[in-house]
């Protein structure tokens, strides 16, 4: 059974098939001929650690991607999903993005390091940050025309990777979002700023899905299709503030759909919580493949083969580093979320963990250095989606706070978690922001713990 695996930049839950009013027709069809998960959810809100979690089946202060590969933190490779189906008989394939190793154009260190056979990327350097987006219109067709022509009797997996939905957004909006007619990311004040921003994302966002349907088209023209698992996702949720890089269902809150032939599943979409942490075993299962014993996951293949499932009783998600340094860990349930700060000295908001943005400018000028962190969250879900009110303190949620708190710890005692140990020692070889430090790319060495090495 070949392997598809389709994934973005930066989408969090933001298509059709969520109810959102974006222009996402392929990605419609293609959840509509699989099996949606309504509360699937990455295990890092920032951009290497998540994927290494879900191609490796650990989690990143496991595998070792702290950070994000292009500042010096480095994956253990040999746990990758790559590895483990090229020594297993499967040709294997990069197309695009990929942010396990090195920064998430360069291929090189990827072809070989990563388990990659082949390359099938265009040359990227003719295109601008903002142009990124029509590279991943030239992988596509490069992939088309690979599959095209695809005579092995070797089954496949190919990863296709696409900037969009990444910062920096395209310049010129699509006719078709007229800023006066949206609604930004309903926790992001609405106003022209923030509209006319949110419409150069939801450009962004129809390129992927054309390459989406471009990529389903090929594989159904070259009689592929039911012969494809065909996984769909993103890596965490939107580059807005207060969304990526934070522990918030906004922020690790995924799309996430598979389409298995001949599945027999029960149902078009499922509610029970399920992890990117979950992908690689339950892979494992769908295809036959021995799971190898390191994995931290639950496989969730029983959904397509037709028996009760109920999905993950918790899911666990954390940040180490992102441009700099900050310590958090969270535990979900279906109805509590607990998150703990443990960089206690510092309660303040990392702003360089916020992309540069219209919308983080607008927040800069309106109090964004004041804006402080407790040390401890408790959320209740039924009632409270959009986490705002911190129950943490509440005397009547004592005992669930007690729950929720052995939940987390336990989980880093059986993970070998290093913040058991204390504060993680910054590395000469990572590039790390100062905590205080307002923008990611500043050139002041003042605003850096670490230069990388």
């Amino acid at each position: 059974m070949n392997i598809i695996y389709i994934h973005t930049h930066d989408t969090g839950r933001v298509i059709s098939s969520y109810g959102y009013g974006v222009h996402t027709p392929n990605y419609q069809s293609l959840c509509e001929e699989s099996l949606l998960f309504q509360n699937a959810f990455s295990v890092a809100p920032t951009c290497s650690p998540s994927r290494a979690g879900l191609l490796t089946g650990v989690f990143p202060h496991q595998n070792g991607m702290l950070g994000l590969a292009q500042r010096g933190f480095s994956l253990d490779t040999e746990l990758h999903l790559a590895h483990l189906l090229a020594e297993n008989g499967y040709r294997t394939a990069l197309c695009g993005v990929q942010h396990e190793i090195g920064y998430y154009t360069s291929h090189e260190m990827a072809i070989g390091s990563l388990g990659y056979q082949e390359d099938l990327s265009g040359d990227h350097s003719k295109y601008s940050e903002k142009d990124l987006i029509y590279w991943d219109e030239a992988n596509a067709d490069n992939l088309v025309n690979w599959l095209a022509a695809y005579d092995s009797e070797k089954p496949f997996f190919v990863s296709y990777g696409m900037h969009a939905t990444h910062r920096a957004f395209p310049d010129e909006i699509h006719e078709g979002e007229d800023p006066n007619y949206t609604q930004p990311p309903i926790n992001i004040p609405n106003n022209e700023l923030t509209r006319e921003d949110y419409a150069r994302f939801k450009t962004s966002l129809r390129t992927a899905d054309e390459n989406v349907g471009a990529v389903i088209e090929a594989l159904k023209k070259n009689g592929l299709y039911d012969e494809t698992i065909i996984l769909l996702t993103t890596d965490h949720g939107l580059a807005y503030p207060f969304e990526k890089c934070t522990l918030n269902d906004s922020g690790v809150g995924v799309l996430l759909a598979m389409r298995v032939p001949d599945s027999k599943q029960r149902m078009k979409s499922f509610d029970g919580l399920i992890s990117h942490i979950d992908v690689l075993p339950t892979l494992c299962d769908l295809i036959g493949l021995d799971k190898p014993e390191y994995l931290e996951g639950e496989s969730f293949a029983p959904l397509f083969t037709g028996e009760d499932y109920e999905g993950d009783d918790a899911v666990f998600s954390e940040i180490n580093f992102h441009t700099s340094y900050e310590p958090v860990r969270s535990v979900r349930t279906k109805r509590y979320k607990y998150i703990r700060f443990f960089d206690t000295e510092y309660l303040k908001v990392n702003r360089s963990n916020i992309d540069s943005s219209p919308v983080k400018e607008f927040y800069a000028e309106n109090g964004l250095d004041e804006v402080t962190k407790d040390t401890e969250c408790l959320y209740d879900l039924y009632y409270d989606v959009y986490e705002k009110n911190n129950l943490a303190k509440d005397e009547q949620h004592k005992n669930e706070l007690l729950k929720m708190r052995k939940l987390l710890k336990d989980f880093m005692v059986r993970t070998n978690d290093p913040l058991l140990k204390g504060p993680i020692e910054v590395q000469k070889e990572w590039r790390v922001n100062k905590r205080e430090a307002y923008s990611a790319g500043s050139k002041n060495a003042n605003d850096y713990d670490s230069f990388g090495g």
